[in-house]
């Protein structure tokens, strides 16, 4: 006797309700599959837990008929199915109050690189993980001149070699490091503004390379409350151009730049006078001026701004509503962003501080987020590339955790995030087991 197939996925659907606590998916493997069928979640999952291969190549054949020996053991490999966490957590460097303002990369020999601050001795250091889970890593001082090291943020050079922004709060500059190597165990240093007697420059840094391999890097001059990007010279930074972009006001707060579908920046980041989340879109490769708009005008809105590029091409930014306390998200309607369509995916009370936002192997951005109610670490995986809606998960909730996030994707496919343990004061790596970061099932 036959059974349709689509009977068997009724069956194994039936049992998973005992073992699956994951959220919808957002996509399959199979062409054949509608993403508006009724089975579109359940055929993945099959496809995902190793249950079935479907009928060759990237069909799945949703109306052949199934025999009883396909049925069995369609049911059997079902039935060995278990629960797995979907991440493992690692304590970094714990070598008095370290790991804030952290920011992570993936180097050329894939795994991560990160950057933070050591509160205690007030240092830039630098994390070269062992293993793509950074389950270890070597640890440097690459700078101990005064106070130094807030605002990092690192990405990897046309070089390949790590190239790190921060702040030196002692001097009030902009700072960069050039790695010397791969595990940047040395680098050279550069003070790129804020030289000059009197200015205050260098806060809420955050580095991209661009489509000509030089770093371009945007920051809050404090001094004369403005947004301020530099671009450097050569690949390893040691001199650089610099441009007021936006001085209406107080703006360029929690500044965060990409490079747009277009080859030209995009920055997010915080108008302050008016409580408003702004982006500004770079007019040409060195962002010597930009276009601006207001994206988002709710109360108090355009904290801890992350943006990132799409698969549709067009910016994504995760950010925090601080009069309502929600992670919101903005996915931008073209490619300079001068208008935005926008989703709340949070809303627990007091959640999403710290965000940081990347696009995972699926195409959907993956966002890490602080729970200031719980204290936690989360995640939040977007069910669609506009973000519409997510799937939302606790990875750490070991006390005070979560603050400080920095999410990649690393060169197993699988994101990475370093953040800050606020209770025991240590810099952590979390790494997820699979494209949702949330726990999951896996025979056995």
């Amino acid at each position: 006797m036959l059974l349709r197939r689509s009977l068997v996925i009724g069956l194994v659907v039936a049992l998973s309700l005992l073992l699956f606590s994951l959220g919808a998916f957002a996509f399959h493997d199979f062409s054949d599959v509608d993403s508006a069928a009724f089975y579109h979640d359940d055929v993945h999952w099959l496809k995902e837990m190793g249950i079935t291969l479907g009928c060759g190549g990237t069909l799945f054949c949703p109306n052949d008929p199934v025999t009883r020996g396909q049925m069995a053991a369609f049911l059997h490999r079902a039935s060995r199915v278990r629960e797995q966490p979907g991440f493992a957590l690692t304590t970094v460097d714990s070598a008095g109050s370290v790991g804030t303002y952290t920011s992570v990369a993936i180097g050329v020999d894939g795994r991560p690189l990160v950057s933070y601050y050591d509160n205690t001795n007030a240092d830039l250091r630098v994390a070269h993980c062992s293993d793509l889970a950074c389950s270890a890593a070597t640890l440097t001082t690459l700078d101990s001149a005064w106070d130094v090291g807030q605002w990092t943020s690192v990405a990897i050079g046309a070089d390949g070699l790590g190239l790190i922004s921060y702040d030196d709060l002692t001097n009030g500059d902009l700072k960069v490091a050039h790695c010397s190597n791969t595990a940047c165990s040395a680098a050279t240093i550069t003070a790129l503004d804020g030289t000059s007697l009197g200015l205050d420059v260098g806060r809420f840094t955050s580095i991209t390379i661009g489509t000509d391999g030089l770093g371009l890097i945007s920051y809050y001059d404090d001094t004369n409350s403005a947004l301020k990007v530099a671009h450097c010279s050569d690949t390893a930074c040691t001199a650089a151009t610099g441009a007021t972009l936006d001085s209406t006001g107080n703006v360029g707060p929690y500044t965060s730049i990409t490079i747009g579908a277009e080859g030209l920046g995009l920055i997010s980041y915080f108008d302050a006078t008016n409580g408003d989340l702004k982006v500004a879109h770079c007019n040409n490769t060195a962002c010597s001026a930009a276009t601006f708009a207001t994206l988002d005008s709710a109360v108090l809105v355009g904290f801890y701004t992350s943006i990132t590029i799409g698969t549709d091409g067009l910016g994504l930014i995760s950010y925090y509503d601080a009069a309502n306390g929600d992670l919101k998200v903005a996915h931008c309607s073209n490619s300079a962003c001068s208008a935005a369509t926008f989703a709340m995916l949070d809303g627990a009370v007091v959640v999403g501080s710290y965000t940081s936002i990347t696009i995972g192997t699926d195409g959907l951005g993956l966002i890490s987020y602080f729970d200031g109610s719980n204290g936690d670490l989360k995640v939040a995986h977007c069910s669609d590339t506009s973000c519409s809606a997510g799937t939302l998960a606790r990875l750490d909730v070991a006390g005070s955790v979560g603050t400080y996030t920095s999410i990649a994707i690393g060169s197993d496919g699988l994101g990475v995030i370093s953040y800050y343990d606020l209770t025991n004061g240590d810099l952590k790596v979390a790494h997820c087991s699979n494209t949702f970061c949330v726990p999951y099932h896996r025979g056995r």
